[in-house]
């Protein structure tokens, strides 16, 4: 189980983080529903950590898209992990194994610059290294979903400021969505104000609320 030691919190849901992925991050955008009417679907991540959420949404792709359709996701991640810590941290689920084979192959060429690899004919990954306030804002392009992923947020207060949830709005196409999995009080009300529709939800595993929200169209 991956640990910050920077943070003093797990990278992801201690009984089972593709559970979690699928309950928060995909359920709570309307994933895969949502991405079946559309040639290009954008999912923008805060946290990109091990790369478990886009594994998992890589896979459900695979499983569901139609001829013709391309996902883009968007990372960006300030505090990348090595090559081994990744590895290790995948090393639980075997069917994973072959599309964590496709990022790790180009994990040793991450750099501060903004690298996108296309992973195969349908599917590309933009990760940005850096902080996330400055990269989100620095970004040219529009999300349809967001995966909000940052640490506790009494942990990395600013992984979820006033500041970066109204620079995720501006990056926010019309109709787009997010979820997290915290549902901290503050963190709902920076939301609220940088325009989402904001509503609770219930969490995973054990956890009581998660929320998600839309941007009005």
């Amino acid at each position: 189980m991956p640990f910050s030691e920077t943070f003093g919190d797990h990278f992801y849901s201690r009984r089972d983080g593709r559970a979690e992925c699928r309950h928060v991050f995909m359920a709570g955008n309307g994933l895969p529903e949502r991405w079946s009417g559309s040639a290009v679907f954008v999912i923008g991540e805060l946290g990109f950590g091990t790369g478990l959420n886009f594994l998992e949404t890589w896979r459900a792709w695979w499983q569901s898209r139609k001829p013709g359709q391309r996902l883009h996701f968007v990372s960006f991640e300030a505090y990348p992990l090595e090559e081994a810590a990744i590895r290790r941290a995948l090393s639980s689920w075997s069917d994973l194994a072959p599309l964590a084979e496709r990022l790790l192959e180009r994990w040793s060429s991450l750099s501060d610059a903004p690298q996108e690899w296309d992973l195969d004919d349908h599917t590309r990954l933009t990760v940005v290294v850096g902080d996330a306030l400055e990269s989100v804002m620095k970004w040219n392009g529009k999300a349809n979903a967001w995966y909000l992923d940052g640490f506790a947020p009494s942990r990395n207060p600013g992984m979820w400021s006033a500041e970066l949830m109204r620079a995720v709005a501006h990056k926010t196409a019309a109709g787009g969505t997010f979820a997290s999995y915290t549902a901290a009080g503050w963190v709902r009300r920076n939301l609220g104000a940088a325009g989402f529709a904001v509503e609770k939800q219930p969490g995973h595993g054990g956890k009581r609320e998660m929320i998600r929200g839309r941007l009005p169209a």
